[in-house]
């Protein structure tokens, strides 16, 4: 098993903290881009939020705590996606991440493009009763296909949604009305962006969606959730999205309140022209770890 060492992995941090036995957290990058369909680039998104990640602080000032000493972050080797087709780089992640789950570890999955989501979450939900998906996405992604493919990242959500549709999704603002009918079929929650800001599910609308959670969790990051004011990197930066502390608010409120199994973000596409994205995406992954582990 390759772990990436102090000049590569995640955060920066020492092999004492960064080997295998010792983590409890393990990042697995899974550079996926195989039916992306505007901007591309994704398959560089693991390793830009990597290199990011060693300017990112070590201490969390709302946890209080350096989580990376006291868990342990392993960051392994990259996943080689590029020779398979995308049937057999699902399965491939699949099999990855079931097996440091069955190891007892925390797993975070970095991409790449969407469509791998459907790999961990499989993974997670073959392990965890009652798990609810976590959304954070500017699309619904709930297309059968798009163009040609089932495996779209149009589609990932609809494939997780044929085991398990106990789905909330959060800061969609841009979907087909096929996907609002399928939304509707499957009893799938949805948190408009604009719906949110609007007020139209009040001041404390992060609480509505922690109650549509069961108590164990998995979150599905696509970083265009977030406004491409604050991460314009991405495949289609849709206007209106989450800004940052309300979408820390939300997290942290998850992490409190239920069990945050694990998680995955996805859709950077890096640009010499907005090197910020990348340290954005390297700050939410550390953030989602820390609320992760809230008082545990």
């Amino acid at each position: 098993m390759k772990e990436l060492g102090i000049k590569q992995n995640f955060l920066g941090i020492e092999k004492k903290y960064s080997n295998y036995k010792d983590s409890q957290i393990i990042v697995l990058s899974a550079p996926l881009e195989k039916t992306v369909s505007y901007g591309k680039g994704t398959s560089k998104g693991p390793e830009e939020i990597l290199k990011a990640s060693h300017y990112v602080e070590f201490y969390d000032e709302e946890q209080k705590r350096e989580l990376c000493f006291e868990k342990g972050i392993c960051t392994l080797k990259p996943m080689n996606l590029q020779k398979l087709s995308i049937e057999k780089s699902l399965q491939k992640i699949h099999k990855e991440v079931a097996k440091h789950i069955d190891e007892g570890k925390f797993v975070v999955t970095l991409g790449g493009e969407h469509s791998l989501s459907v790999a961990p979450i499989m993974a997670f939900n073959e392990r965890f009763p009652n798990l609810s998906i976590l959304q954070i996405d500017a699309h619904s992604d709930l297309r059968d296909s798009y163009e040609g493919s089932k495996y779209s990242h149009a589609s990932v959500m609809a494939r997780v949604a044929e085991f398990n549709s106990n789905i909330v999704q959060v800061g969609i603002r841009a979907q087909c009305i096929d996907e609002v009918e399928l939304k509707q079929k499957k009893g799938i929650k949805t948190f408009y962006a604009r719906e949110i800001k609007m007020g139209m599910y009040g001041e404390n609308w992060h609480e509505l969606i922690v109650n549509n959670l069961t108590e164990n969790v998995y979150i599905t990051f696509d970083v265009d959730g977030l406004d491409p004011s604050l991460l314009p990197a991405t495949g289609t930066p849709e206007p209106g999205g989450l800004l940052w502390d309300e979408t820390m608010n939300l997290l942290k409120s998850v992490g409190t309140e239920k069990n945050i199994v694990g998680f995955d973000v996805v859709e950077l596409a890096p640009t010499k022209y907005h090197p910020s994205s990348n340290f954005v995406a390297a700050k939410l992954v550390y953030k989602m770890m820390n609320y992760a582990f809230i008082d545990k």
